[in-house]
């Protein structure tokens, strides 16, 4: 069982970012990005310097329809 790190909204958007998706559009804090190809759709919280919780964290992960060691290796 692997677990979960506790990352920033900003390196999770970036790791999102090497894996292909786009910038949707932003309301807010909140960024919705879309992959060109799968089509999926998912939102990350920019809230300053404040980290992501494990559960939004695996949440995220699952609507971007990646694995966890995809996701780690972005």
């Amino acid at each position: 069982m692997s677990i979960l790190p506790i990352l920033k909204g900003s390196l999770v958007l970036r790791k999102l970012f090497r894996g292909g998706f786009k910038i949707l559009y932003t309301k807010g804090s909140h960024y919705v990005l879309r992959h060109p190809l799968t089509k999926k759709v998912t939102q990350i919280p920019l809230h300053g310097s404040r980290d992501i919780d494990r559960s939004l964290l695996s949440k995220i992960i699952k609507q971007a329809g990646l694995t966890l060691k995809e996701f780690l290796d972005l």
